[in-house]
């Protein structure tokens, strides 16, 4: 739900691309319309009663058994990127729909480079020509649970300036960016672009490096431990730490090589959630229709579909329940603890 309002709220950055979006969805035709209508959709949602487009495409989600509910029949949370011919030129596909691509990142495969936002939040040093800055770029650089974001750390190179990829020579810094965030930010592998080859005549050895412009994109997201729609903020906003190495060389010298750190301030918001009693009073962005009725019109279709299923989805949820509450026990008993353990420390 959250990465729906997302694109709604990015639609005139598609249009300014050149870009029409659709989204399709295993609910009824109701239940899509009351949505869009209750959020001011501005692009078409299709509806596959069914599910019978996802089977298709190969996408419906076979981590979800018959019956479960009220999700059996939901695809791979996912985006495809289609161009005029009809041609995927690239896909965004998770297995868990607690990590969404935001407008942004589909907007910049598209076009084919990454276009900073000066709203996003930044931090930058500038030091013998060379700009470095860090962006959490995506949707304002607002974490919130279930949306992906991209830390864009940029290096603005002079002319006739390189920086080193790895491997290096002894004695030679290739660059590196480690992100350190709050408990619950996970920091997926660094996407690097292309390097040129670079013969180095003294030591007559070819380096990869990169010149002009270069983005090293390390995508982040924020788990239940930092953000969850089962509870409220406790923060309104965080910081990431960016910790940057390397050293700059033209064809002949080299700069001195460089350590710094970036410190983001990044705001965080809760999500758009149905109206529904497991959601509710957690200081969520509650939708405002009526979820309830397009809930059971939902559990009485997968009841239809397969009865037998239906009952053993009702168990398995049962089940799910029950451990959900011993594990919140045991993490208020472990968190109860830590506390009498720091009062105890501070005497």
């Amino acid at each position: 739900m959250t990465q729906l309002v997302e694109l709604r709220d990015g639609y005139q950055k598609f249009a300014d691309a050149g870009m029409k979006l659709y989204t399709i969805s295993y609910d009824d035709p109701e239940a899509i319309a009351d949505f869009a209508t209750a959020h001011k959709m501005p692009y078409p949602m299709l509806s596959d009663l069914g599910s019978n487009v996802i089977r298709d495409y190969g996408i419906l989600n076979t981590e979800i058994e018959p019956g479960d509910l009220p999700v059996y029949g939901v695809p791979f949370p996912g985006t495809y990127i289609v161009d005029e011919q009809g041609v995927v030129t690239d896909k965004f596909f998770y297995d868990t729909y607690k990590r969404r691509d935001g407008p942004e990142s589909m907007i910049d495969s598209a076009v084919g480079r990454i276009q900073l936002d000066p709203n996003e939040p930044t931090a930058a040093f500038t030091d013998e020509g060379i700009r470095v800055s860090a962006t959490l770029h995506g949707a304002g650089g607002v974490l919130k649970q279930g949306s992906m974001r991209n830390l864009v750390v940029r290096f603005e190179l002079a002319e006739g300036l390189h920086i080193y990829s790895d491997p290096v020579p002894e004695g030679m810094i290739p660059t590196t960016v480690e992100v350190n965030g709050p408990d619950g930010l996970v920091v997926q592998e660094a996407i690097v672009p292309p390097t040129e080859t670079f013969h180095l005549k003294g030591l007559d050895v070819e380096l990869q490096v990169w010149s002009g412009v270069v983005d090293i994109v390390i995508p982040v997201y924020p788990n239940a431990i930092l953000l969850s729609e089962m509870r409220p903020l406790e923060t309104n906003e965080t910081t990431i730490d960016v910790n940057i190495r390397y050293q700059a060389c033209d064809d002949d010298t080299c700069l001195l090589p460089r350590n710094r750190r970036l410190t983001l301030t990044v705001p965080m918001a809760p999500v758009d959630v149905q109206a529904l009693p497991f959601h509710q009073g957690h200081g969520q962005n509650e939708w405002d229709a009526n979820s309830k009725k397009h809930m059971l019109r939902l559990v009485f279709r997968i009841f239809r579909q397969n009865p037998k299923a239906f009952f053993g989805g009702v168990l398995r949820q049962i089940k799910l329940g029950r451990a959900a509450k011993v594990r919140e026990q045991e993490q208020k008993r472990t968190s109860s603890s830590r506390t009498r353990n720091s009062d105890q420390g501070a005497l």
